[in-house]
This record gives structure tokens, sequence and C-alpha cells, in this order.
């Protein structure tokens, strides 16, 4: 099993206004200017969701690096002596805390100055297996949810996982916006027009999950990895985790056998699983049970398996798909 731990992480500077991560100053210069690649801006990113903020708030402003390649589940990534010295030559390290142990380690290590952790920039919560609120079960349909948790998050007990929900993921645009501005002022401009348009797509994004949500057939789906908590509280479902926010860890026969008698009480036709880790869980309580299987992706990497291009394409799939599955009218 995967061990996700806080680690604290000491080259960070205190929190200013905004939740943002404080950055150094640069007496008053871009450093794009003063080198990076072709004069811009060198943006080390810790995995997929960050990479694509950068990529989209960034646009050909900026150079980025991501850390954690196609296809690698990131919650294991190792990182290579060359990447870990990649970091101390970043004018901008933008992360995660809290999902990639490997990763904060070596940005505590590395001492950059410009360095962003997105959790700094929007409320995290905590998330069990379930999605942390009652629609319908009671006190027994959570009982589990102490016991299946993990500590995985930024703080004890919170969930990192906020990209998945677009409004969280907003904010934290507009943070990461402003951390561009501050690190290459001569093209703040640039940055806060890119930030504005992604955050546009990203509330049509959001109306688009309210409207395909808001009447379904059921409310709660099933799926391997418990990281759809901020989507399940933003648009009123319940999320039942087989085992937990690690995608590795083994599910308690106890857990299977309360998770058949949910999929029954609560009609539910589908078990989801992730492209980037393994099915077989999921195909056993499917098979179980009766049940269709399907993807829900938690977006941590876009491989050719996956249903789109990019994050707003693939966040569209998982509406799709959770249409289908809840029975949306």
């Amino acid at each position: 099993m995967n061990v996700r731990r806080l680690i604290p992480t000491t080259a960070l500077a205190g929190a200013v206004a905004l939740g943002l991560v404080s950055l150094s100053a640069c007496a008053g210069t871009s450093d794009a200017a003063d080198g990076g690649e072709g004069g811009k801006l060198d943006v080390v990113t810790s995995f997929y969701p960050m990479q694509y903020l950068a990529e989209q708030i960034g646009g050909g402003r900026v150079a980025v690096e991501t850390l954690t390649k196609p296809g690698v589940e990131p919650h294991d990534l190792e990182l290579k002596p060359k990447q870990i010295g990649s970091l101390g030559e970043a004018d901008v390290i933008l992360y995660l805390k809290g999902v990639q142990p490997a990763v904060d380690e070596a940005i505590a290590q590395a001492g950059a100055k410009h360095t962003v952790d997105a959790t700094a920039l929007t409320k995290l919560e905590a998330h069990g297996t379930g999605a942390g609120h009652d629609h319908g079960h009671g006190e027994e349909g959570h009982e589990h949810a102490e016991d299946e948790g993990h500590d995985h998050g930024s703080e004890a007990g919170t969930d990192p996982h906020v990209w998945l929900d677009p409004v969280k993921y907003a904010e934290v645009a507009k943070g990461v916006g402003s951390a561009f501005e501050k690190a290459d002022p001569n093209h703040a401009a640039d940055y806060r027009k890119n930030t504005d348009a992604l955050v546009k797509k990203l509330g049509e994004l959001n109306t688009e999950f309210e409207t395909g949500l808001k009447n379904t057939a059921t409310r709660t789906f099933i799926t391997t990895h418990s990281a759809f908590g901020y989507l399940a509280e933003r648009y009123h479902l319940e999320q039942e985790g087989i085992s937990g926010v690690d995608p590795e860890s083994e599910p308690s026969p106890a857990r299977m056998k309360e998770l058949q008698e949910i999929a029954a009480k609560d009609k539910v036709s589908t078990v989801f699983f992730e492209t980037l880790a393994s099915d077989r869980t999921a195909k056993t309580l499917a098979g179980d049970t009766g049940l269709k299987t399907d993807v829900l992706d938690p977006l941590e990497g876009i491989t050719d398996k996956s249903r789109g291009s990019d994050y707003i394409e693939v966040m569209r799939s998982n509406l799709t798909a959770l249409k289908k599955a809840l029975g949306a009218k």
C-alpha cells in the first residue's frame, strides 16, 4: 500500500493574501527576461493537473516541464537526480502538496525561491471513503468512513483532489495566475488574460455538470479510487469508494459486502475504475453484484487510453459516464 503522509515542506514561505504561497521578490525584474528557454519563464509542475494550469495560464510565455510522465501513477513517482536538479533551476515550481511524497520532499530540499503549493489556493476538506454527506443512507451508510479513510493531504485527513471540482480548480487557477504575474511582471497582462479565459471555461464546465446531474435516478456512484469527494459534494452526489483515496489499497471483505448492500439499496448500475490503476477490484465487485463497469478518470495523467486529450475533454467524458450510470433524465 502506498503511504501518503504529510511531509513538512520547509522551502515554502509564509502564505500571503488570498492564500497564495509567498513568492520571493525579483528586484522588480522578470525572471523570464534573465534566462529560461528562449526568454520564457521556466515552470516545473508536479503532475498533469498542475501542468494543465501552467500551460493554459502561461501560454507562449512559459516553458513547462512536468515531473510525472504520461502513464505513471503520480502517487508512486520516484524522482531521478536530473529531475531533482531541475527544481533548483526553475523560475516557478507548481505542485499540489500531499499527493506525491517524493515531490514534496524534493521541493523542500530544493530551496527554490518561487514555489506555489496549490493546496494553499483553495480550502481543503476531509473526505472519507464516502463523499462525507448523508444522501439517504443515514448513520448506517457511513460507519465505514472513519475506518476506511487515509491520512492523505496537506493537512492530516484532508483530501487533495481539488482539481476534480471545476469551481475549486478555478480558485487554484486564479492563484496560479497571480503567482505567474509576480514571477514575471513584464507579462502580467498576458497571464491575467489567460487566467480569465481558463476560469470562464471552468465556469462553463461547472454549469454542464450542474445541468447534467440535476435529475438522476440515483445519486450514488461506486468507484475504486475515492478521488471524487469534492465533485460529489459539489453536485450533491454520494461517492462510495471501494478502497479509499489510495487507488492501490485492498478493500476488506466487510467493505465489499457493504458495497453490495449499498448497490442494491441505491439502485447502482455501474462500478467505476480508472485508467492508471488496476481494475481488478472493480471487476470483482461488479461480477459479484451483476453490475457494469466503466471509467471515471481522476485525471492524474493523460495517456492514449484517456477519453480526451486534455482536462476539459476528459471531464466531459466523466460527465457522460456519470449521467449514464446515474440514470440522468
